[in-house]
């Protein structure tokens, strides 16, 4: 029997469909991530608007019909406005929705990333940290979240954990100096790029965007997590293409 149901989530991606209609990508915590549809949406004086746009996290009300959803009414409880007025924050914005996107499915359990997805935008908003640290952190954390993420506590090869580190993306994590013969694509890890890993790997959510670090931290973080990435994620994101021609 059709029914309508509430779902809270976050527009990830929306796209125009005939003449008035979208179709709009969400991330739910009741429903991980699903499509429906907007009608009448792109109406001058629709109600559905505003609230059917990237960013929006509020209630959704959908009619569930036999091969699809239809949005019907929706309650936005953040708007996250400060992004749609900061094209730089708008731009990393869009790379996490696309990220987020592509690591959810639909009837999954996606509830940590939707909370990490939120937490990051605020941080975004909020501007106490660096836009390219939040960038790293949202990357890691996504990576773990999906059970990929490096080891960073102890080598990956003998497990030791007082010797001094590198670290190998094809080893999918740390090795020590006794192991480091072994491995083929070793770079320098920065003993404080390491602690920031490792408190990724262990923070919780809420926690993730209270640190900063130097510029040579950073700029380790950046170069370690594009080699990881590159090599374990196995598609292009447009809008991190956009994000790095127009963010310097």
């Amino acid at each position: 029997m059709n029914q309508s149901i509430v779902v809270t989530g976050m527009v990830l991606s929306v796209t125009p469909i005939g003449e008035y209609d979208k179709r709009v990508v969400l991330l739910t915590k009741e429903r991980g991530k699903l499509s429906a549809f907007a009608k009448g949406a792109r109406k001058p004086q629709s109600p559905l608007g505003g609230a059917v746009s990237p960013f929006c996290f509020g209630e959704f009300t959908l009619y569930e019909g036999r091969t699809s959803y239809n949005i019907i009414q929706v309650s936005i409880s953040n708007y996250f406005q400060e992004l749609r007025t900061d094209m730089e924050a708008a731009y990393y914005g869009f790379y996490f929705m696309e990220f987020a996107e592509y690591y959810t499915r639909e009837s999954n359990d996606e509830t940590q990333m939707l909370k990490l997805l939120y937490q990051t935008l605020r941080a975004l908003a909020k501007k106490s940290i660096p836009n390219a640290l939040i960038r790293c952190i949202f990357e890691l954390k996504a990576i773990y979240i999906n059970g990929e993420g490096p080891q960073v506590f102890q080598c990956v090869k003998c497990a030791d954990t007082t010797r001094p580190v590198v670290f190998s993306a094809k080893e999918g994590g740390i090795v020590c100096s006794a192991c480091k013969q072994e491995v083929f694509d070793e770079m320098e890890i920065e003993t404080s790029a390491l602690y920031a890993m490792q408190y990724i790997a262990g923070s919780t959510i809420e926690k993730l965007y209270t640190f900063t670090v130097s510029d040579s931290v950073l700029q380790n973080l950046k170069k370690i997590l594009a080699r990881y990435i590159s090599l374990y994620i196995d598609k292009q994101f447009k809008s991190l293409e956009i994000l790095e021609i127009c963010v310097k």
